[in-house]
């Protein structure tokens, strides 16, 4: 199972108290995770991704292992460390202001 943690106002939106923990078959990624986070949770979809393009939202970061992933293509594969369940794969909502 992998482990996603996500902001408070998202799990508010999934009725979520604490983690969320989805199956993966096959190669565990970005792309795999949220596919399966969406489908567990379908009131997340286009929370995080846009629901056409599946291009990450502009405010919204993913971390794992301490790593700034956001910018990493979206089917490369996350840490092993996330892939057995070890740590979270982590989403973040990005604060902007001056």
């Amino acid at each position: 199972m992998i482990r996603v943690m996500l902001p408070a106002h998202l799990r508010t939106l999934a009725r979520l108290s604490g983690e969320a923990e989805v199956e993966v078959v096959g190669a565990v990624t970005q792309r795999s995770v949220l596919d399966a986070l969406e489908a567990k949770y379908p009131v997340l979809r286009g929370a995080i991704r846009d629901h056409v393009t599946k291009q990450r939202r502009a405010f919204v970061r993913f971390f794992a292992c301490e790593e700034d992933l956001s910018h990493e293509p979206p089917d490369a594969a996350l840490p092993e460390a996330v892939a057995r369940g070890v740590e979270p794969f982590i989403v973040v909502g990005a604060i902007a202001g001056g």
